[in-house]
């Protein structure tokens, strides 16, 4: 029985109720926004203009950077033009639309950060096996494999959702479609559903945070017999790399295996996922990594060279 017969929108209430900051917030975003496309559309293109998509590291990195763009902007626009509108109005289907897309290239990105983990592992812990273990066909299966396990998990958060019965409110305190948000919107007892989203999402993002630090963790052990001058480069590629897991997941952790019952600090956490951690990213992993450097100076600098002749 589809039972949303009596809604057909929502109101996202945003952000921010003040209304004083909602220009400056506006410029703020919007900038953010800029950076975070210039940036990951920056390591993406690098890569694939560049010898380094041969590497799986890098293979799964202009991934994650595109995985970032697409990310951010199923939520981004929407959050940047509704500081200019009095009604934040976005309808049913528009709202299940940015709740599957949000989960879809989150969740792919969370897939991707995995394997990228067992990437560094298989690196830095097999080094003679490497070759076989990363072969370019094991890279692709992980990356399908990604994609297929995101789709799974968004199809059956759209599912849940559509079951539900939504009559009466329909203030959304988010500044996206979410799915805790809504459930708190649905004219029945969600009680049972939360705690199914919270047993499966909530604890695979627990047990894949945990995961990601104890392969980490072998990682940095492992590193300890290496000589100096390759554990050096190698702790800062890890560095990286855990730095963009713990940016991740802990405001992702927060939002899914709750505290205590306040969206207030959901939507803080939530900028952390959606705004600040995608800006960050291209940073964090270009920053000390030299071969990136190199490539970006071949790639940007050589088309200067073409356009200039």
């Amino acid at each position: 029985a589809m039972g949303h017969e009596n809604i057909t929108e929502f109101i996202l209430l945003g952000l921010l109720s003040d209304e004083g900051t909602k220009a400056a917030c506006f410029v703020l975003f919007s900038l953010c926004y800029i950076a975070i496309l210039s940036g990951n559309l920056l390591i993406f293109l690098t890569i694939k203009g560049s010898h380094l998509s041969e590497q799986p590291m890098y293979f799964f990195l202009s991934y994650l950077s595109f995985m970032d763009v697409c990310f951010t902007s199923t939520v981004a626009p929407k959050l940047i033009t509704d500081f200019l509108v009095q009604q934040k109005i976005i309808s049913y289907n528009s709202c299940l639309a940015q709740m599957f897309y949000a989960h879809f290239f989150g969740a792919t990105e969370i897939f991707i950060l995995v394997a990228m983990a067992y990437d560094r592992y298989a690196a830095i812990c097999r080094p003679l096996h490497y070759m076989v273990i990363m072969s370019r066909q094991v890279c692709y299966v992980l990356v399908m494999a990604s994609i297929m396990g995101a789709f799974i998990h968004s199809t059956l958060q759209v599912l849940l959702i559509i079951e539900l019965p939504f009559c009466g409110p329909n203030q959304i305190d988010h500044y996206f479609c979410d799915v805790f948000p809504l459930l708190k919107l649905a004219c029945t007892d969600t009680s049972l559903l939360v705690i199914v989203i919270i047993a499966t999402t909530g604890v695979l993002s627990i047990l894949t945070f945990v995961a990601l630090v104890i392969s980490y963790i072998i990682i940095l052990l492992t590193l300890r017999t290496c000589s100096s001058e390759g554990r050096r480069k190698a702790l800062s590629t890890c560095g990286s790399h855990i730095t963009v897991v713990f940016m991740f997941f802990l405001p992702l952790i927060f939002t899914y295996v709750p505290t205590a019952d306040s969206v207030s600090d959901d939507k803080v956490f939530a900028l952390f996922y959606t705004m600040i951690a995608p800006m960050f990213n291209p940073l964090i992993y270009t920053l000390r990594n030299t071969d990136m450097k190199n490539a970006m100076k071949k790639v940007w600098c050589r088309r200067k060279l073409f356009e200039g002749k």
